[in-house]
């Protein structure tokens, strides 16, 4: 087992990149995300901290997509129901706070401490009740299952007339946090950065830890960990709670930076959007996804200047990164060469 685990860890491959070159990467991404704030002000462009925020966002639905797509082969084209789910949590909350301030006979409160809490629990029981149904599946009709699942919560949201229906539902404010003003776009800014570099590292720390290695094990060879008594379904449905969990986290950061939820949160094409980042950032990375959220948001906001099909670009370039960068822009930097 500790070989198939090892091999896990390392991927499997040769030419695995050096620790130097990775390290590298990682600190220059950091210090362009913690420097935007200063350079949008220096060249008067404040759109730029709005732009990059939505990065960090998409950021957080995406590496909580790779936790399960590249660490464990589970590709789930439902993961914006989470991210819908988290979102309308606050745009509910916030619906009732304005109207009555009472929701199912109890105060509502604007503090993210309370909120963000609740929506990401929930996110993780929905997770729960799509993943227990739909890992009784494997291959496409996983992938079936998950959009079907995902679809259900779409067209329910739209079903909600009462929260705006199909035209969605505005929010007055932003949750309140203590010491922190997030309606400050800065501060509201540095707070996504935060919660998506706290989000990696507990990914990271889970991937490397004996349950991330027995994930990658099952991925690796599922018959070998089966009869070496692991059990395919606990860990990989643990994978997918903590998955959605993740999800509905950034759906909540996306109802504050919007201030506007709509069903179109919860609709396959944003799951899509998701899995298009995650393999443009690199599958069974995890930093990758941060990258890949960048360039593929970068390159929309580039290219709808120019037409509104902007996705007849962005599809041959998703393709070039799948023929010739096999792990993405990611795996392209450090160098890495193979798959896990």
């Amino acid at each position: 087992m500790s070989t198939m685990l090892s091999s896990s860890t390392t991927g499997g491959a040769t030419g695995s990149p050096p620790v130097s070159r990775r390290l590298l990467v990682h600190i220059v991404a950091f210090v362009i995300f913690a420097g935007v704030p200063l350079f949008a002000a220096l060249v008067g462009e404040p759109f730029m901290i709005s732009l990059f925020t939505r990065f960090l966002i998409y950021a957080v639905a995406a590496v909580s997509l790779d936790l399960v797509m590249g660490y464990g082969a589970l590709i789930s084209f439902g993961h914006a129901a989470f991210f819908g789910l988290g979102g309308y949590v606050v745009g509910i909350v916030a619906h009732h706070g304005a109207e009555t301030g009472m929701l199912f006979g109890i105060a509502t409160s604007n503090s993210a401490l309370i909120i963000w809490p609740v929506a990401v629990v929930l996110s993780a029981v929905l997770a729960l009740i799509i993943g227990g149904l739909s890992l009784r599946t494997t291959g496409v009709q996983f992938i079936m299952i998950t959009l079907a699942f995902g679809q259900m919560v779409y067209f329910l949201l739209v079903s909600l007339e009462v929260y705006g229906g199909d035209d969605g539902l505005l929010i007055g404010q932003r949750n309140s946090l203590p010491l922190i003003d997030t309606a400050d776009p800065v501060s509201f800014y540095y707070l996504c950065l935060a919660m998506l570099a706290l989000w990696l590292g507990f990914c990271w720390r889970l991937v490397g830890s004996r349950f991330g290695m027995v994930l990658r094990g099952l991925k690796q060879n599922q018959r070998r960990a089966v009869n070496l008594g692991f059990a395919p379904l606990p860990h990989r449905l643990a994978a997918f709670v903590i998955s959605g969990a993740g999800t509905g986290l950034a759906g909540v950061l996306w109802a504050n930076y919007a201030l506007y939820v709509s069903p179109d949160m919860a609709a396959w094409s944003k799951s899509g959007e998701f899995m298009s980042i995650v393999i443009l950032g690199g599958v069974g990375t995890l930093f990758g996804p941060v990258i890949g959220a960048a360039v593929f948001l970068g390159l929309e906001q580039i290219l709808a200047i120019w037409t509104e099909h902007w996705m007849l670009v962005m599809g041959p370039v998703l393709v070039a990164v799948v023929l010739f960068a096999r792990r993405g822009l990611y795996g392209f930097l450090v160098g890495e060469r193979s798959h896990d």
